[in-house]
Order: C-alpha cells, then structure tokens, then sequence
C-alpha cells in the first residue's frame, strides 16, 4: 500500500501544531514548527491561517487522526466502520481502534521513537505477537496478547541503536513492559482519558455522518 513519503514536519505546520511525528526531535528546537509556524507552501498574507468552516474543521481532525496513526484514507475509514459496529461511542471506539494496532503497541512501549518507525520496525520482522513473528503493522492486538522483540532482532545495530529509547518512555497504564525479557502485554484496552492525542474524535464522527 502506498504512503505518505514526504516531509512530515510540513503535515505538522499544515496542522498548525505538534504531531509528534519525528520522535524526540519534535521536543527539541530543530522541531520544523518552532523556527516556521506558518503554513506550507507560499506565504501570502503574512502567512496567516484562514479561519476554517464546521466542515473544515472535521476535515482538519480526520486528517490529523490519520497523520498520527500513519493509515491512509481507505485504511482509516474501515477503522471507522469497525469503530460504529461496536457498542458505545463510535468516537472514543475508533481512537481505541487505532491505539490497538501493532504499530502503535510498539511505540507505546517504547520499541520506536515514532509510530512511522514503529511501523518500519514491524515490516522488517523484529517484533512478535504471542510468540510468532508478525510483520503487519495494522494487525489487531487484543487485551491478554504479548508484543516483543524476536530473540534474534536484539543482536542487531538497528536494536543497538535503539537501546536508548527502549525503557525510556512512560509506559501507558493499559500496557506493561517486562524489560529483562524484552516483552510487553497489553492489559485493557485504553480509555479515553488514557490516549494522550488531542484529537476531537467527535468532529471525525461527524465528518463521516454527513
């Protein structure tokens, strides 16, 4: 499936705030927003954001839920439509839907600096769901389920590299992390109070409702 490869500190100024899409380097002053927090593209009017519509504000959700995740249009919908078939609320449904790929549990963790590491992390077959080795970023994991690195992945440069940032992190509380073992169990799925987005979940239900 295709994906974004362009710059993603032009998603964060298109934004017009932090995605957090580069890790630490977006806590830092090399963050691209902090020496340019104007718009992409060119500047006119001094480079000031138009005031947006409702509708324009749904969009502007939509989009930044799927630039945080890292899932394309196609892909975001049927989380969606995953998300309205369950009991609840479709909004707080969905974030949960998302939080629950593999990807994500892996940078939850700590196993990545990003998500979009994260997910290259998986694609190369460094990570295993209860046990078996799993290169799909977008697989489902449920509550009881273990997410680790594959035995053999922890002798490479790449996990030599990533050391620093492995235990680093706060681990959420829906998730533990047995590090002498290298491997993380996911004990409840998160509540809403618990993902730490700043993501108006409901402006996507109604972007989707119309």
């Amino acid at each position: 499936m295709a994906r974004y490869a362009g710059p993603v500190c032009r998603l964060c100024r298109r934004q017009g705030e932090k995605l957090f899409l580069k890790g630490e380097r977006c806590m830092s002053l090399k963050c691209a927003l902090e020496k340019h927090n104007t718009p992409p593209g060119q500047q006119t009017g001094r480079g000031r954001r138009r005031k947006l519509s409702e509708r324009g504000l749904q969009l502007r959700e939509k989009q930044k839920a799927r630039f945080v995740y890292g899932v394309l249009e196609r892909q975001f919908r049927r989380h969606f439509e995953e998300a309205s078939r369950r009991p609840g609320m479709t909004g707080e449904n969905l974030l949960q839907e998302l939080e629950m790929r593999l990807d994500n549990v892996a940078y939850r963790l700590g196993f990545a600096d990003s998500r979009k590491q994260a997910r290259q992390v998986v694609l190369h077959g460094h990570i295993q769901l209860n046990g078996r080795k799993t290169n799909i970023p977008s697989a489902h994991v449920r509550v009881g389920d273990a997410v680790g690195w594959m035995a053999g992945s922890t002798d490479t440069e790449y996990y030599k590299t990533m050391e620093h940032i492995i235990g680093s992190k706060a681990i959420p509380s829906w998730l533990v992390l047995d590090l002498s073992q290298m491997n993380g169990r996911v004990l409840s799925i998160p509540a809403r109070q618990e993902i730490d987005i700043r993501i108006n979940e409901q402006s996507i239900v109604e972007w989707y409702s119309r």
